[in-house]
This record gives C-alpha cells, sequence and structure tokens, in this order.
C-alpha cells in the first residue's frame, strides 16, 4: 500500500473563456504511476480527459491513495483567493482495476471600487472500472459528476462505457484509442435558465433538464523524452445523437489536454498543461470553449 501527501503551488493562466481557478495536481489516468502531476484540477472529460493506462508486463496488485491542496491569496491593489483540493484512489487486482477521483475549487476576487465575486465553484468526481482482456484490449465503465454553478450545471451526471485498444506499448511510449457510448444527463441552475429566457423571451422556456447520447472517440499518447520529462496528449471528440433543446442543434464536445512533465529532483516535480474543452451545446449566454494553461510546482513528502 502506498499513501502520499502532496502539495501543489500553481499560477493559472485563463482565457477570457475559462474560469478562473487555482490549479492543484492530480495524477493521470486510473492505473496509477507515471508523472506526479498533471498540473490542472479538471478531472471530468468535460475539461480534463481521464482514461486507463496498460499497465507494464510486470506491473503489480496495488492500492493507492494519494490527496492534493493548495491556494492563493493577494491582498492591496489586487483582491482575490483560491483554493483547492483533490483526491485520486486505485485498487488494482489481477485484470480488474477501480479507480476513484474527485477535486473541488472555489475562487473569488474584489475589483477596485467593486464587490466580491465568486469566479470559480465546482466539484467533480469520476469513478472507473476496468477490466484487462488481452494485452492489447480493455473494456471500461465510467461514472462522472460535475457541479459548476457559473455554468448553470447542478450538476452533470455522464456514464461511459466502452472499449479500448493499444497500438504501441513500449518502455517509453504509449499510444492507445478507446470508442463507446457517452450518456449525459444535466441538471441546470434557476439562475442560468432564467438569463438564457431572458435572451430571448419569444423562444419557449428552458427546461429544468436535459439529457444527451453521444458516440465517444478518444486519442491517447504518452512519450518520454528522456530519464525526467514526458509528454501527455489526450483528445477526445463526442457527437450527440439526439438535437439539443436550448441551442437546436446537435451538440459536439471536443475535449484536449497537452501536458509536459520534468522531474526536478526526487521529490520536486514542475509540470506545465494546457486544456481546452469545447461544447456547441453550452446554455444560451455562455461561452461555447474554456481554456486553462498551468504551471504546477508538487513536493512529494511521502
Amino acid at each position: 500500500m502506498r499513501t502520499s501527501l502532496v502539495f501543489a503551488v500553481t499560477l493559472s493562466l485563463l482565457s477570457p473563456a475559462a474560469t478562473a481557478l487555482a490549479d492543484a495536481a492530480l495524477p493521470a489516468g486510473t492505473a496509477g504511476g507515471g508523472a506526479v502531476t498533471k498540473g490542472s484540477t479538471d478531472i471530468t472529460t468535460e475539461g480534463k480527459v481521464e482514461t486507463a493506462q496498460k499497465p507494464s508486463a510486470d506491473a503489480k496488485d496495488a492500492t493507492e491513495w494519494s490527496i492534493q491542496g493548495g491556494g492563493m491569496l493577494a491582498t492591496g491593489n489586487s483582491k482575490a483567493m483560491s483554493e483547492t483540493v483533490g483526491t485520486t484512489f486505485r485498487l488494482r487486482r489481477g485484470a480488474n482495476q477501480l479507480s476513484f477521483l474527485g477535486a473541488a475549487n472555489y475562487a473569488g476576487a474584489t475589483p477596485i471600487g467593486g464587490t466580491y465575486a465568486t469566479t470559480a465553484d465546482n466539484q467533480q468526481a469520476k469513478a472507473r472500472y476496468d477490466r484487462f482482456i488481452s494485452g492489447e484490449l480493455v473494456a471500461f465503465l465510467g461514472a462522472q459528476l460535475r457541479r459548476d454553478s457559473l455554468a448553470g450545471l447542478v450538476p452533470r451526471s455522464q456514464l461511459d462505457p466502452g472499449v479500448g485498444y493499444y497500438f504501441i506499448d513500449t518502455k517509453d511510449t504509449t499510444m492507445w484509442t478507446e470508442a463507446g457510448y457517452d450518456f449525459l444527463y444535466d441538471r441546470r441552475a434557476d439562475n442560468a435558465i432564467a438569463a438564457a429566457d431572458a435572451l430571448d423571451p419569444t423562444a419557449a422556456p428552458l427546461a429544468k433538464t436535459a439529457a444527451s447520447h453521444s458516440a465517444r472517440l478518444f486519442y491517447g499518447l504518452q512519450s518520454a523524452l528522456n530519464s525526467g520529462t514526458t509528454i501527455n496528449l489526450a483528445l477526445e471528440f463526442l457527437q450527440a445523437f439526439n438535437k439539443s433543446t436550448a441551442t437546436n442543434n446537435y451538440p459536439v464536445r471536443f475535449n484536449g489536454d497537452l501536458i509536459v512533465n520534468a522531474k526536478l529532483t526526487s521529490t520536486f516535480s514542475v509540470a506545465a498543461s494546457y486544456s481546452l474543452k469545447f461544447d456547441s451545446g453550452a446554455l444560451p449566454g455562455k461561452q461555447q470553449l474554456d481554456t486553462i494553461t498551468a504551471l504546477s510546482l508538487v513536493y512529494t513528502i511521502l
């Protein structure tokens, strides 16, 4: 069993379309091992693409648990605060693997001459079961929950069954793809509904809930540039089968994630990441594209 406590200090540069938040790291994937941090607190596939990593041929059964936390406080001319906490758990026995990831973020700021306003308020959780069928094939079932008050989601629930196949699996490089089905169920915040309805008073009132059925495709690449530096690329595409009543289209979602990790010493690591999430079915008045650029310094105590 391995139990670790990780503290992250993160600097995030967010685009105007993104929600400001402080980022703490969660380990990539559900198989553990690999980089200390991804440089971001987004764990659901709506923001950060998380997927199973195939264990190496000599992988052993494992029980792993880690906790991460971080924060930022600014006073004076700039008044802002942010805090984040996260946890990840993995249990592997033979060809079966169970994993859980959770994160919560909060941030607020006071402009000069203005009043305090919340700029980030979201909680996320993801559970996944993987069954490694053969050397190249894996079947999985994932469930996700995301509450984001600023996006008007209270919450968004997802169910993701599918299969994955590994094209390359060497010591230095892993390349794989996944295909499956995504069921999405949104419960919308009352203030978000009111704001959307106000944009077009002649349109039918926006429903409190909505469901979507989509096809899901995923591509992942992990490669070691040298003994202490790794690069991770994850791309996810989802196409809805049913039309959205809010936008009158067949929503397309695209999530991308690029992470570079560099190990400085045996206890210190630095991670730089860029992520984006695009949703053509975003509520009226909400941005379709969010991006996050983050730099994290992580110290491992145990």
